[in-house]
């Protein structure tokens, strides 16, 4: 008898252990514990049959094949390169007959997308490294056609490196200055907005460079505080506190006067492009042609529902309008991201027939053909293949939450060339023989294929098999996607965490996590949705916390076509907190859901929308946490905030509604407001005035404030405490 007591006693110890053991953390969680594997830095070399990859200790670059995955050599060793020793690869770019390269090295983050860095050329045929330039570091670098040359951005103004001169450096420009002008490089709203971080562009036959000067001398100025502070510490201001100052455009204020030049290598002469433009209109993108008396240049009006493209000629500067794309509120993101010039004709993406599409047209502007049509959205235009006039592209034609690849031959015939439903991102062979693909749903982590161009699979590189080992050890949650339909007959996708051991007849709290931003997508069948990505593994935690967690996709996010994305125009936030009300009734119907526990969250204008769904009118929610929300639009930068509302001069009633400022006497629920006071892209404005309104309206709020963190609020420990402080919240509040 005693035996057996001893036995049970050692075996119940030892599944406590266990289950101990298998229990997710949230250091776990936060430190990547159970991140996937990645394949990043992939470039398709020149012979169609290889390409160039980062090692993943960031000191080779190596060539694989993309017939069979394996290592074909090393382009690049920081072990045997001669003349300079490096620590770390950190980016590289090739020249165009891939001759020479450039390391990057010495990153240093100024905005989302510009960074300064340390380049060093290296040229393959002698294994040497030399610096691009003694004098400083650079920014967006890049090759001439011939490769004999090297542009690049140094204290805004742009400088020459002629490598057959034993690399002689010489200023383009020479009006570049902090706060006042910026040449070759957008300042911070069209550089955030417009999602590019290079202005300037080599002619084909490597003798002009065409670049875009922003002039924001007339710009207001916005300052925020810094603090000495310990992650990093900023020792400048241990003693006083100091502040940054850059030029902010808010909804309805001045924006950089911006123009078009070009330079001529040889003459050095600098020439103004005659460009019809609006004198408060923008330059999303400039880009030579393959005919080198041929520059685009794409001008979009201030309310951004005109989109026009213009051939330049560098030399006479004369511009000819040759497409003109309108909508009645606003042109997408995709029509300047995704045009790519061929030797005589051009892509353009253009939503004109109510959804995301492909179209042809000539150098001349003559459109040729729509390439793609269909009640669904082209997400990528991948290329064309100029031997076999076939389209590449990638599209969500089986449904709004998965996307595949395709291609379309001469003849109009469509091949579906990724064969798993779900999230696929292919990257091509210069040739478009082969492929590699990104593969990954709900419940599989990324897959990485190689594939040929008629989508069969050649070969898997990485299936992240040790971390699907690794999560079977866990309790992990069920993960499904569902829909249901709002009160106002609009169908809405979401997914749904929930516990492992998750119990019908049980009540449980919920916890909703949204974006709701114009044209967004949280709902995908991906591995990379949630709060924190990674199969859910923020969700997982909750998850085992004891909550559900869900997200909706309400009306005004992406992949349902124009009419579904943009009914949210002129009066942001409206529609998609209505929607997040409606989404908590159905789940508060649900017979396993505690609706009397139901909170909302966001990050950004997921906070925004967690603020003004708190404030709808209609008391669903218990709690909600606010991380980094704009509160009001007049506040927000003008180019986003006027691509959706335009001016508050034009649409004073739409800012009224939009802004959570004038919704604050309905807010209903504990609130927990957090930001950063060195944001730079929502300020800290935003929720110190919010939380003003809230003290002036009596209602109590608990409000978490981090130093010197920008819009990602991370550095040392910091990402942790954000976390544990949501998990808390909640925890206080709904259970």
């Amino acid at each position: 008898m005693k035996k057996t007591t001893l036995l049970l006693i050692l075996c119940l110890l030892t599944a406590t252990f266990t289950e101990a053991a298998d229990k997710l953390s949230l250091r776990d969680v936060v430190n990547g514990t159970y991140r996937s594997q990645r394949i990043l830095g992939v470039n398709p070399l020149l012979d169609g049959e290889h390409y160039a990859q980062i090692s993943p200790d960031g000191k080779r670059i190596v060539k694989y094949s993309f017939k069979t995955g394996k290592e074909a050599g090393v382009i690049f060793d920081i072990e045997t390169a001669r003349n300079h020793k490096l620590q770390y690869i950190e980016g590289y770019i090739m020249s165009p007959d891939e001759s020479r390269i450039l390391i990057q090295t010495e990153t240093k983050s100024i905005y989302r997308r510009s960074f300064t860095a340390q380049y060093y050329i290296y040229t393959v045929k002698n294994n040497t490294l030399e610096p691009l330039s003694k004098n400083g570091p650079q920014q967006v670098p890049l090759f001439s056609p011939d490769g004999n040359q090297i542009a690049f951005v140094r204290d805004y103004n742009i400088y020459l490196v002629k490598l057959l001169f034993n690399n002689s450096e010489s200023q383009i420009t020479n009006d570049g200055k902090f706060n006042e002008v910026l040449n070759g490089i957008p300042d911070w709203v069209n550089e955030e907005e417009f999602g590019y971080n290079r202005a300037f562009d080599f002619s084909a036959d490597s003798k002009m460079i065409a670049y875009i000067r922003f002039d924001e001398s007339k710009v207001p100025m916005f300052s925020f505080p810094l603090y000495k502070g310990m992650a990093p510490s900023l020792n400048q201001f241990d003693e006083y506190p100091g502040a940054y100052s850059y030029k902010y455009p808010v909804a309805g204020a001045k924006n950089s006067d911006v123009s078009v030049h070009t330079f001529d290598i040889k003459s050095r002469v600098t020439r103004k492009m005659e460009l019809p433009l609006d004198a408060d209109g923008y330059i999303p993108r400039i880009k030579f042609t393959q005919n080198p008396d041929m520059l685009a240049i794409m001008t979009l009006n201030r309310n951004q529902n005109r989109f026009d493209i213009y051939m330049a000629n560098p030399r006479s500067a004369i511009c000819k309008l040759i497409v003109r794309d309108e909508a009645p509120q606003y042109i997408k993101e995709s029509a300047y991201e995704n045009m790519v010039f061929y030797k005589e004709h051009f892509a353009l993406m253009s939503e004109r027939d109510g959804y995301n599409h492909i179209y042809w047209y000539t150098l001349g502007g003559n459109l040729v053909k729509q390439v793609t049509q269909g009640n669904y959205e082209v997400t990528s235009f991948i290329g064309w293949d100029e031997t076999t006039n076939t389209f590449y592209y990638e599209s969500n034609e089986g449904s709004p939450l998965r996307n595949a690849t395709y291609k379309i031959d001469a003849k109009g015939r469509k091949t579906e060339l990724t064969k798993e439903h779900g999230s696929n991102s292919s990257i091509f062979s210069t040739n478009f023989r082969y492929f590699m693909n990104t593969y990954s749903n709900l419940n599989t982590p990324p897959v990485y294929t190689l594939n040929d161009n008629n989508g069969k699979v050649l070969v898997t590189l990485l299936d992240n098999e040790p971390l699907k080992e690794k999560l079977s050890k866990l309790d992990m949650p069920q993960r499904e996607l569902f829909q249901f339909t709002t009160s106002n007959g609009t169908q809405l996708n979401g997914w749904m965490v929930k516990p492992s051991h998750f119990d019908p007849s049980k009540k449980y709290p919920v916890i909703m996590y949204q974006y709701s931003g114009p044209g967004s997508q949280m709902v995908k069948d991906s591995w990379n949705v949630g709060g924190k990505g990674e199969g859910c593994i923020w969700e997982a935690y909750l998850a085992q916390e004891g909550f559900i967690s869900v997200c909706v996709d309400g009306r005004g996010t992406g992949g349902r076509g124009a009419e579904f994305e943009k009914c949210t125009y002129l009066n942001l936030g409206v529609k998609e907190a209505q929607d997040q009300v409606e989404a908590a009734k159905y789940l508060g119907s649900l017979p396993y859901i505690n609706k009397e526990a139901i909170g909302i969250w966001g990050w950004s204008y997921g906070g925004y929308n967690t603020l003004m769904s708190l404030s709808e009118g209609t008391p669903v929610f218990a709690a909600g946490v606010a991380v980094a929300p704009p509160t009001c639009w007049k506040y927000y930068d003008s180019v986003y905030t006027e691509r959706f509302m335009r001016t508050p001069k034009e649409n004073g009633d739409g800012y009224r509604a939009s802004s959570a400022l004038e919704r604050v006497n309905n807010l209903h629920g504990e609130l927990l407001l957090v930001h950063g006071m060195a944001d730079d892209n929502v300020h800290f404005r935003n929720t110190a005035e919010y939380s003003e309104a809230l003290v002036q309206a009596g209602i109590q709020f608990q409000m978490q404030v981090y130093t010197n963190r920008d819009h990602g609020i991370r550095g040392g420990n910091t990402s942790y405490h954000i976390y544990s402080l949501i998990a808390k919240f909640f925890k206080t509040h709904l259970k």
